[in-house]
């Protein structure tokens, strides 16, 4: 066979002007979309909505050692001291879900009892004067006549309902306050119940703490105490066991057995968060709120609910202590990139005892009543 027959050997392929010219254009689209990636950057930052971050720093939460929160401490079930200077309560496992989501622990947490008539003002007393609480988490309800006395709410955290609790002994039916008329019936001074109380015609009689009038009904100074279910199912429930032997422990002298009554005319008391003035503040947590509320994977808010509320409604039958699920939030917008996500960290606490979580948050939900305003 002659040389010419033979194959030439394959030499390197050279590219083809298509080629070149599709090289060219992704490294023209590479080089613009770093030029437009660096231009909007800037403007991101400068016109977006706040990061996670700078609300804490605006809120003043950054560097911050403790966190003071207003509590109630005589309402079981909802916020209590103990003498061992231990708190529990529904409002005290909220308070230390907040607070995880500001970056404070357990130990960074200070709870100081507040009263009713502070709670506007955020004024607690820590034994040798009062001081400004950053929060007050104290069975405080949304309304318009306490916005216009300073108080900055959240979102609500909880939805319950007025009620009305009597001695076991009592010849009732009590199906609305107009069955309490010439009666004398207690309530916090602060609340609405005492404007309604009178228009019902009954005897109104305005205490600073409702454990005060729950003694009063014990004594038999009173017939009957009026304020939101939540709070009164507690003392309803006394010191018999939970599910997981947990009691109530109320310090009141001469207990007798109650009676916890439907009234069937309030709508849902919303419980919000005093945050005072800070924008910043309110909008972490709403979205600390909005978050849990939100996160079917946390199950913070349901536990503290079965804890501390859930447990009760077998001691109160008839009267809905509080609803089932965690109210909707505010939410609030906040800048990230698009691998970012808002999630509540790990509680940074031990919060309540285990419980188990239904599939569905969907559950029982209260009818349209009036506002007591607790």
């Amino acid at each position: 066979m002659s040389q010419a027959s033979e194959p030439s050997p394959a030499g390197p392929a050279t590219p083809t002007r298509t080629t070149r010219t599709r090289q060219i254009r992704v490294v023209g689209l590479v080089v613009a979309l770093a030029v437009l990636a660096a231009a909007l950057v800037p403007i991101v930052l400068a016109v977006g909505p706040p990061t996670r971050d700078e609300l804490l720093e605006q809120a003043g939460m950054k560097g911050k050692q403790q966190l003071v929160i207003g509590v109630k401490d005589d309402q079981p079930g909802i916020s209590q001291r103990f003498s061992n200077n231990v708190w529990k309560g529904f409002d005290v496992d909220i308070a230390y879900m907040i607070a995880s989501f500001l970056g404070f622990d357990r130990s960074q947490v200070r709870f100081l009892p507040i009263e009713s008539e502070d709670r506007a003002r955020r004024q607690a007393s820590d034994g040798d004067g009062f001081v400004t609480v950053d929060l007050v988490i104290a069975s405080y309800s949304i309304n318009k006549k306490r916005e216009e006395e300073g108080a900055v709410f959240s979102s609500a955290y909880l939805h319950t309902e007025q009620s009305v609790v009597t001695l076991q002994s009592f010849k009732g039916p009590v199906s609305s306050l107009q069955d309490l008329a010439g009666r004398s019936v207690c309530s916090l001074t602060t609340s609405t119940s005492i404007e309604r109380l009178t228009e019902a015609g009954a005897t109104p009689r305005g205490r600073n703490r409702i454990s005060e009038c729950i003694q009063e009904l014990y004594d038999g100074e009173v017939e009957a105490v009026t304020t939101d279910a939540a709070i009164l199912a507690g003392f309803v429930t006394a010191d018999r066991p939970g599910d997981d032997g947990q009691r109530f422990p109320v310090t009141l002298r001469n207990t007798k057995p109650l009676r916890h009554w439907d009234i069937g005319s309030s709508p849902q008391e919303r419980w919000g968060v005093n945050t005072g003035p800070n924008r910043a503040l309110r909008d972490l947590v709403d979205l600390a709120l909005y978050t849990s509320a939100n996160d079917e994977e946390d199950s913070t808010w349901e536990n503290a609910y079965n804890a501390n509320l859930r447990w009760q409604q077998q001691y109160n039958p008839g009267q809905p202590v509080a609803e089932q699920e965690q109210p909707e939030a505010r939410k609030v917008e906040v800048r990230q990139w698009p691998w970012e996500r808002i999630a509540l960290p790990a509680p940074a606490h031990p919060g309540s005892p285990p419980t188990s979580v239904t599939a569905n948050r969907a559950a029982w939900r209260g009818r349209g009543r009036r506002s007591s305003g607790c």
